[in-house]
């Protein structure tokens, strides 16, 4: 095998940002997409140029025609189709969040070990040069001990009866949406698991959580903010506080190629502007996934790693639910 055959399972909006990275890929072809009827797979598959139309998703899943799918249904379909297409021999990439719960991480996971396959969560701007940048200049020192991680990512969403993202049944709040990206960056710079967290949600007419900010404590003695809402103007913002000096960054995870800066302050009060890498957005994930499967490479991110957000992304929701602090470890 040379080339990856993707697979397209559902026409969800935010296809349109993967088709680009899989086209650019110089070991993967789109090949198929998926939708739960003909009409709308052949109407879809004409809009993109995608050679095959399946008007169900085990159909594409049961077809050979696919050795790859890439999965952006709404949040609570994520485990069932995953393990479905992984049954039918088929690697995965599933767009985040991966899972609602820590025991459906556990049977993803079990299905992947199970049928041999590659299986990776869709976060894509773990993969851009800039995370990796931000990773390195903690890693190596420049700023000292880390002391302080601020992350947000917010923006505004009409609200209509239709939005999964307004849902609860679906898994829709928007610390499942956007506010998972400000945590797992936390995480990333903080290099592990949490070991208590302190949440807190506003809760609007929709049922689901509006607004939420959290609050973590590490074991290296770093303390992290997160906060994410879906009824602010467009915003993002990191901010990784050590000893030595501080990092920013003003998009740190989307619009990447499109203004951003990330810059340094040291202790004395100086700045570096730090030059970044242009890559698309999404490349990362695809190329990753290739490595995996066409040359046994670990994925860059580890199940274990997406277990352990997921786990803290459901200790956050149960200490806003209950008021109190959760512990991890």
């Amino acid at each position: 095998m040379t080339k990856i055959r993707w697979g397209l399972l559902s026409t969800a909006n935010i296809n349109r940002r993967l088709i680009p990275a899989i086209l650019a890929s110089k070991c993967g072809e789109l090949v198929a997409a998926a939708s739960r009827t003909q009409k709308n797979a052949d109407a879809y598959t004409q809009k993109w140029e995608i050679p095959t139309a399946f008007g169900s998703y085990q159909e594409m899943l049961d077809s050979g025609a696919i050795d790859a799918v890439y999965i952006s249904l709404p949040n609570h379909l994520h485990p069932e189709w995953t393990i479905k297409a992984l049954n039918a021999g088929v690697h995965v990439l599933c767009e985040k969040p991966f899972a609602l719960t820590v025991s459906e991480v556990d049977q993803m996971i079990d299905a992947a070990r199970k049928n041999d396959r590659v299986l990776a969560e869709a976060f894509m701007y773990r993969h851009h040069p800039q995370t990796k940048i931000a990773g390195e200049w903690v890693r190596s020192g420049r700023l000292g001990e880390i002391t302080l991680i601020q992350s947000v990512f917010n923006f505004h969403i009409e609200k209509r009866a239709n939005n999964i993202r307004l849902n609860p049944k679906v898994g829709g709040g928007s610390l499942w949406d956007v506010g998972v990206y400000p945590l797992s960056f936390a995480r990333y710079i903080a290099g592990g698991t949490p070991f208590w967290v302190s949440g807190c949600q506003w809760v609007g007419e929709t049922g689901v959580d509006e607004t939420f900010v959290g609050q973590m404590g590490f074991s290296s003695g770093c303390l992290a903010q997160i906060s994410s809402s879906l009824r602010t103007p467009f915003y993002t913002y990191a901010s990784f506080i050590g000893t030595q000096g501080r990092l920013e960054l003003t998009k740190p995870f989307v619009g990447l190629d499109n203004n951003r800066q990330m810059v340094f302050y040291s202790k004395d009060g100086e700045s570096e502007e730090i030059p970044v890498p242009e890559k698309n957005l999404y490349l990362g994930e695809v190329q990753d996934m290739h490595a995996a499967i066409l040359d046994g490479a670990p994925t860059y991110l580890s199940l274990e790693e997406t277990r352990n957000h997921i786990r803290t992304t459901t200790a956050l929701y149960e200490s806003a639910k209950i008021g109190q602090v959760v512990q991890l470890e």
